[in-house]
């Protein structure tokens, strides 16, 4: 993918002349390359949200009523997290410009944000079927890996736009790499043993380097040795999901073991056929489905809506993904490409890991499915990243250097030198530019000082008489004003 941009660093001049640009753009209106996938990623984001909040309400009323709890408990929940999820996500792509991110107090307030919630896991996190994941703050369970995925996109992408836009030299470059993604991201895949958050993170971190044309000899040998440490970690329990994914129904307990899962998942998408049972007619999820409001949540669909609905989920993704490299590709900046492009691929690639481990395509990774499954952080987090992308969007809506240009030409009518004076003196429009009409003026007036102090000029003037010819009054205007052109042509000259 070829990406056409222009270097620039956020600074205190830079954004005042962005600002400027961006407001003369915005009175010119938004172009259609620009527009549309904005359009797209939006409606697509809406459409995905409501699906979601109508099939968690739909799988998670029989597991609500078996808590005790009222059956619109889940998805009440879903719908306040949605609320402010797409504030915030407004928020962040109309007031707060995707510069910010690219380093300085805001990027290291939300990096360091991530961060602190990562650390904080092993210390007071809690264990929730069987894996410490998620921190209480203020009654509410929150997962950091869902927001430290973004934090280490989002560096990334820095780190290579100051690579290549502000020469930063390979050692520099490859120290903050391993400070501000490596590491982090090693300590989330020990202490969490959170494998698909790590391939999640990596579909972000490669799509990066795709969108920001590092060269592939370097792509792919670290690609080659990710996979190799990767085999090598497929040990103790990962083994047996592996196992248990080739062959669920042998899971040492006749298919009610580690297989129970994958299997009912099956049953689901074989329920649905073509058009499914119906909206809330699904049998799986009374309890015989675990998860069914979560992770599952895409087999639910599969039953529910039938294939129809699944492959318009996929659809939608489709159009996400579209979109956001749409908008990644008319970004003013490698930054903005980078960001954008890595965000993008690293939400559709999460939708299609969680789709293809409901499908048995791919062992069991335990990612939810973005904006449909059930769980506060997962469509938090999901609308912060199209509140990201949008901002790309808005700071793209600038003036090309042809606009520019043409925004600095005004037409205006002037005297023509002189043709057909029987006629009388014609008149014509020019184009011209602030820095020529300015060059004549001033050229005008050095000519009007210079022959008012010229001692010819004023002898000439004591000689004429009241009754002198009007013909020679109009020769000497027009030559003094072809003198004055002369000189703003020969300073326009200089000039360039």
């Amino acid at each position: 993918m070829r990406v056409a941009r222009t270097a620039s660093s956020y600074d205190t001049t830079g954004s005042s002349a962005r600002d400027r640009a961006r407001r003369q753009a915005d009175a010119r209106g938004v172009p259609a390359d620009i527009m549309m996938p904005r359009i797209l990623l939006v409606v697509a984001t809406i459409l995905l949200v409501l699906i979601g909040l109508v099939m968690v309400f739909s799988a998670s009323t029989i597991e609500a009523i078996s808590q005790g709890d009222g059956m619109f408990s889940y998805v009440g929940k879903q719908a306040l997290f949605v609320v402010v999820g797409g504030v915030i996500a407004f928020a962040l792509a109309k007031f707060i410009p995707y510069h910010v991110w690219q380093g300085g107090p805001w990027f290291w307030i939300g990096w360091g944000a991530a961060m602190l919630m990562l650390l904080a896991v092993p210390i007071v996190g809690t264990e929730i079927l069987g894996a410490k994941r998620w921190i209480f703050i203020g009654g509410m369970s929150i997962q950091p890996t869902e927001f430290a995925k973004i934090a280490l996109v989002v560096a990334a992408a820095g780190i290579l736009h100051r690579y290549r836009e502000e020469m930063k030299s390979g050692r520099d470059t490859l120290v903050a790499a391993a400070l501000l993604v490596v590491l982090p991201l090693g300590f989330l895949y020990v202490t969490q043993s959170d494998m698909g958050s790590a391939i999640v993170i990596l579909m972000g971190a490669f799509a990066v380097m795709w969108v920001g044309e590092v060269p592939l000899r370097w792509i792919v040998p670290l690609f080659l040795v990710i996979v190799v440490v990767g085999v090598g970690g497929m040990v103790g329990y990962r083994a047996d999901r592996i196992s248990v994914w080739l062959d669920p129904w042998n899971d040492g307990y006749g298919g009610y073991g580690t297989g129970y899962q994958m299997i009912r998942s099956f049953y689901a998408f074989a329920e649905g056929g073509l058009f499914g049972v119906g909206l809330g007619n699904s049998r799986e999820k009374f309890l015989y489905l675990p998860e069914a409001e979560t992770d599952f949540i895409f087999s639910v669909i599969g039953e529910e809506l039938g294939l129809i609905g699944a492959l318009s989920v996929i659809a939608l993704f489709l159009v996400v993904l579209f979109a956001g490299l749409r908008i990644a590709h008319h970004a003013p900046d490698a930054f903005g490409t980078a960001m954008a492009g890595g965000l993008t691929v690293m939400l559709v690639g999460q939708a299609f890991l969680n789709m293809a481990c409901a499908t048995g395509i791919f062992p069991t990774t335990g990612k939810p499915l973005p904006f449909i499954s059930s769980g506060g952080s997962s469509v938090l987090a999901s609308l912060f990243i199209v509140g990201l992308i949008m901002s790309v969007s808005v700071g793209s809506n600038v003036l090309t250097p042809y606009e520019r240009r043409r925004n600095d030409l005004n037409v205006i009518r002037v005297e023509h030198p002189g043709r057909d004076e029987a006629a009388g003196s014609g008149r014509a429009e020019r184009v011209r530019t602030r820095g020529e009409r300015t060059g004549e003026t001033d050229a005008r007036r050095r000519s009007r000082r210079s022959d008012s102090a010229s001692p010819s000029s004023r002898a000439e003037g004591r000689r004429k008489t009241p009754g002198a010819s009007s013909r020679d009054e109009d020769a000497l205007r027009q030559s003094r004003r072809e003198r004055a052109r002369q000189r703003a042509l020969d300073s326009e000259r200089g000039r360039r």
